[in-house]
């Protein structure tokens, strides 16, 4: 019986017809929907990895060299939760003498991720200073929203997705605040325990994550997490609830802890006599996080 389709031509179902359709119709929509935009700031003590952890997200690149920042600006896509968003990041000087370069521009984002490096109690201690310019600022956003709900203005309604301004310049939404303890993969070397470091931020009342821009831990997951905290901000000042500052720590996560005893970071023998305190094996151990991966092994504190 003779083909009623051209010789080499695939025969499609009506199904995978209506899928194709499916699927072309709703890249449309996404495409003729506007992101949503959130600008970051991140900031902490120099070398504790802010640099590391802006590349991993922008480019999927890590490199151990170090070289100061004084301030470089990238732009980024992310969907989360079935919605796209423009991300903004600002990564800022860490070391003393460049601090006072801090333009109010940087103080003006919607999130900030503080990091410190875990190897380096000193790293976690510089970020009072930068806590304290961020508690500032939100208590400058209550005094503008105050003003404008005295003037019947209704804070947050003003960007997409709720910006969160009634003027240019005069933000009203209180920041949102992540403190990042950096470098989770030494942990051999380690000098702040995941509960210090959890402790600090929810005196603060920050959010908090450990994560590794060189083993690419908690990197998406802690943007996401700024994403969603940003978006809920917004929500709530649409609500007139704006002056909440135990939500953010209601978004911290359990952070990691000390490996088990048999992975070290020389691997074999030599990482069991250390104590088990150290990262994972450097030798033929996969470190992504599909199945078998290393961080699948990890407990959580």
């Amino acid at each position: 019986m003779a083909s009623h389709y051209p010789t080499g031509q695939p025969v499609q179902h009506p199904a995978q017809l209506q899928q194709q359709a499916q699927l072309a119709a709703a890249q449309q929509q996404q495409a003729a929907t506007p992101s949503v935009p959130i600008s970051i700031t991140i900031c902490g003590d120099g070398g504790c990895g802010k640099s590391s952890i802006t590349l991993r997200l922008v480019r999927s690149q890590w490199t151990s060299e170090y070289d100061p920042t004084i301030e470089d600006n990238y732009s980024v896509t992310r969907r989360v939760d079935g919605t796209t968003y423009h991300l903004s990041l600002t990564d800022t000087a860490g070391q003393e003498e460049y601090r006072g370069m801090w333009a109010s521009s940087n103080l003006g984002a919607d999130a900030f991720l503080l990091v410190y490096d875990i190897t380096s109690r000193d790293s976690l201690d510089a970020l009072q200073y930068f806590d304290d310019l961020i508690d500032m600022e939100a208590e400058t956003r209550l005094d503008n929203a105050e003003r404008a709900r005295k003037a019947g203005v209704q804070p947050g309604g003003g960007a997409a997705g709720g910006g969160g301004y009634t003027a240019p310049g005069s933000k009203v939404v209180p920041p949102v605040k992540i403190v990042a303890g950096n470098k989770c993969d030494l942990q051999q070397s380690r000098q702040v325990p995941a509960a210090v470091g959890l402790d600090w931020a929810r005196k603060r009342g920050c959010g908090f994550m450990e994560t590794s821009a060189r083993l690419e831990v908690n990197i998406e997951e802690t943007f996401a997490l700024l994403v969603r905290r940003v978006m809920e901000r917004r929500q709530l000042a649409q609500m007139g609830i704006l002056d909440n500052t135990e939500m953010n720590a209601r978004g911290m996560t359990k952070p990691l802890t000390p490996l088990p005893h048999e992975h070290g970071t020389m691997g074999g023998a030599a990482g069991e006599k250390r104590g088990g305190m150290g990262g994972p094996k450097m030798t033929g151990e996969r470190f992504g996080r599909g199945q078998g991966g290393f961080w699948k092994s990890l407990r959580c504190w």
